[in-house]
């Protein structure tokens, strides 16, 4: 039984507990608060972030990082290929994984995640209003982006649904729980989220809460 290390508002465990979900591979939450850095830990990721997946049966060595966690589990199991079609296609499927790890990430998720949840639980600090603002106006253009790509596509990198798609919904879902996502004037954005909010694969995401930390009343609504 493979065991996740992660805690809820991760957005990077969110894209393996959604890539899992879709594979029907079975694990087991284990909740790490990163920003603790308990030495246990550390031991098994002296990098101290989230998620860390471990089999415990096998007591193999921890993968660690959600790239190598999903490339992993994209190579060892077969049903529902997620990075997939020709040597272009998945080209396109991780340049815009990496896009939405890292520039959506920077831009939105992290200083969402930094004010509202780290500085609260943490620091026992309050929001930086700047920050927020900030965070509010990299979403915009996020979702602008995205909006532009499904002009053009059924899905974010192509015809069919891929880990792109996991690895938006994952930083979006995060976003959105934290109040930072005005959908106005994203119908595109918001319809092919509302298509994955609808699979089984994200419904425990959505029922899952961070103490302290509520989400907006239209957070679990698949037709919000």
């Amino acid at each position: 039984m493979w065991q996740l290390y992660q805690f809820p508002l991760c957005p990077f465990s969110r894209k393996v507990r959604l890539l899992l979900g879709e594979k029907g591979v079975g694990y087991e939450l284990v909740k790490e608060y990163p920003w603790e850095r308990r030495d246990e830990f550390i031991d098994m990721n002296p990098a101290g972030q989230t998620p860390v997946m471990v089999d415990v049966a096998r007591a193999s060595a921890p993968l660690i990082d959600s790239v190598a966690i999903c490339e992993y589990v994209e190579e060892t199991v077969d049903k529902a290929a997620m990075i997939n079609g020709t040597a272009a296609n998945r080209a396109e499927i991780r340049r815009l994984v990496t896009w939405f790890d890292t520039q959506f990430y920077r831009d939105v998720t992290g200083l969402l995640l930094h004010e509202r949840v780290v500085k609260r639980i943490a620091q026992r600090a309050a929001p930086d209003a700047r920050g927020l603002r900030d965070a509010m106006k990299g979403a915009v253009g996020h979702l602008d982006y995205i909006d532009y790509l499904l002009d053009h596509r059924n899905w974010l990198a192509g015809a069919t649904m891929s880990l792109a798609d996991l690895a938006a919904a994952a930083q979006i879902s995060v976003t959105d729980y934290l109040g930072g996502i005005d959908w106005k004037g994203h119908e595109q954005t918001a319809r092919w989220y509302r298509g994955l909010k609808s699979r089984p694969a994200f419904r425990p995401l959505l029922s899952e809460r961070m103490e302290m930390i509520n989400p907006p009343a239209h957070y679990d609504n698949v037709d919000f």
